[in-house]
């Protein structure tokens, strides 16, 4: 019996009306599986500290998986498919997937290190999709992006990650309507293409 697809999404947007959000929900809509929302903003984590990042190496040291500060790097591990839909805003990606990141970062858990000492992936995904919008241009370009690739190639041992942008939105004269639908279309096209 084959197990059900877990899909994680990862919601970095703080606003109702979001861009980014729109089109991750494009994603998603192309994806099939259980699908859990992390809300980064509800969620709230905070960066790892001395006292934290001690707490979780005697976690691991100890075995003990269960406890919540393990969950973030837990639940991205075991997700076959993930979704970050993270605005670029203030020149950057937003902070909260930052955090988020400092918090999947787990050495027996989303990576390890062979005897060679160069790191190898733990996660399950084989793909990971990244969406973002921005209301001019992303420099330096695919900010955020570039950063997750590395580390899914790097050390996750997530093989594929797909970009998903719509940049330009609120220049003066930019049609904000046409540049989202050229994107919408993009988004079906490339699961289009993967489906044939």
């Amino acid at each position: 019996m084959e197990r059900n697809t877990r899909i994680l999404f990862v919601n970095a947007c703080v606003r109702a009306e979001s861009r980014t959000l729109k089109l991750a929900r494009r994603v998603l809509e192309h994806l099939e599986g259980e699908m859990t929302e992390l809300d980064l903003a509800a969620l709230d984590l905070r960066p790892l500290s001395r006292e934290t990042l001690a707490r979780r190496d005697a976690l691991l040291a100890a075995g003990d998986r269960q406890d919540p500060l393990l969950k973030q790097a837990l639940d991205f591990a075991a997700a076959d498919t993930v979704v970050i839909a993270a605005p670029y805003w203030d020149l950057s990606f937003p902070a909260s997937v930052k955090v988020w990141i400092e918090h999947i970062n787990c050495v027996g858990l989303s990576f390890a290190y062979g005897p060679d000492d160069r790191p190898y992936g733990l996660c399950r995904a084989k793909r990971l999709f990244y969406v973002m919008t921005a209301g001019g241009p992303i420099l330096p370009a695919n900010s955020g992006y570039a950063y997750v690739k590395a580390l899914c190639e790097s050390f996750y041992g997530i093989p594929e990650t797909v970009l998903f942008s719509a940049e330009g939105l609120d220049l003066r004269g930019a049609d904000a309507e046409s540049i989202m639908g050229g994107a919408e279309a993009e988004i079906d096209a490339w699961f289009r293409n993967e489906n044939q």
